[in-house]
């Protein structure tokens, strides 16, 4: 049985339909109608993310003949950098897209990585434009007239690297369907924008979320703080009971709940002030999900 086949056969006898998996992948539907009619194949990190969420092995997922070919992640690709000499902050606008992922090293430039898989020209219609005017460093992702915002937010991922100990801050601007926060080690990062869902993982540092939208986060291995800001929005965050940090609701007329396993349940915030989630806006409400 080839990938695709699989894919459709394991979605189904999981009750899941080809939007409810992309949401829980943080693809778009298109994505998977795609995968499941053999047009494409998903890339590693969506690979592992399928298994996952299937509790299934590689292997059993991923047929002798697909092994056998190259999985790109993404076929184009256009890297701009930019030297960093002393410690800034970044204000990064990306606009539309599929995917963000951000992350930090120990080098001394930002990266910005555009990366699609049908467009060819994605360094043509898609320009990183660095102005330091402000005091800190704009990166802005200037999209050409040529494109649609839905062509860009179906198939533009990008990824940026900041130089971890050069970065006081970030602010990150964004509409997009996944936004991952992988290994950021950095003082601060804002995100303002809509993500449909968010992953974040072995990051340190504060992190905070404003919108008027929706969220789904998922945080796994974070040390610091992490403050949901929302204006009459519910926020579900995906994290283990034990490592659960103090939760703190510092909003008006804003809730907290916490459910395990589908019911709800009751949860004793550990003590200590170094490890935080936090509540804030308006009329906002903020589900944990234990697991």
């Amino acid at each position: 049985m080839n990938f695709s086949d699989r894919l459709k056969e394991i979605r189904k006898n999981a009750g899941l339909s080809q939007e409810q998996l992309a949401e829980k992948i943080g693809v778009s539907r298109q994505a998977v109608t795609k995968w499941e009619t053999g047009k494409g194949l998903p890339d590693i990190e969506n690979i592992v993310i399928i298994a996952e969420i299937f509790k299934t092995t590689l292997d059993e997922l991923i047929s002798a003949d697909l092994r056998k070919k190259e999985i790109v992640p993404d076929v184009y690709t256009s890297e701009t950098a930019y030297d960093i000499e002393r410690i800034k902050r970044f204000d990064l606008k990306i606009g539309y897209a599929d995917r963000i992922k951000i992350g930090s090293d120990g080098g001394g430039k930002i990266r910005v990585i555009l990366k699609s898989d049908s467009l060819p020209n994605v360094g043509e219609l898609f320009k990183i434009k660095f102005d330091e005017s402000s005091g800190c460093l704009d990166v802005n992702c200037v999209k050409s007239a040529e494109i649609s915002k839905s062509d860009a937010q179906s198939k533009l991922s990008v990824e940026i690297i900041l130089p971890e100990k050069l970065t006081d801050r970030a602010e990150l601007s964004a509409d997009v369907n996944y936004l991952k926060i992988n290994a950021l080690n950095i003082p601060r990062l804002e995100f303002d924008g809509n993500a449909r869902s968010a992953d974040i993982r072995q990051s340190s540092g504060s992190i905070e979320f404003t919108s008027r939208e929706d969220y789904d986060i998922t945080v796994d291995r974070v040390r610091g703080r992490l403050d949901i800001n929302q204006w009459k929005a519910k926020t579900v965050l995906r994290i283990s009971e034990e490592n659960c940090p103090a939760v703190v609701n510092k909003g008006r007329k804003c809730a907290v709940f916490f459910v395990k396993n589908g019911e709800n349940a009751e949860f004793q915030s550990p003590a200590g002030e170094e490890n935080v989630i936090s509540v804030s806006g308006i009329g906002s409400e903020l589900t944990i999900d234990l697991g």
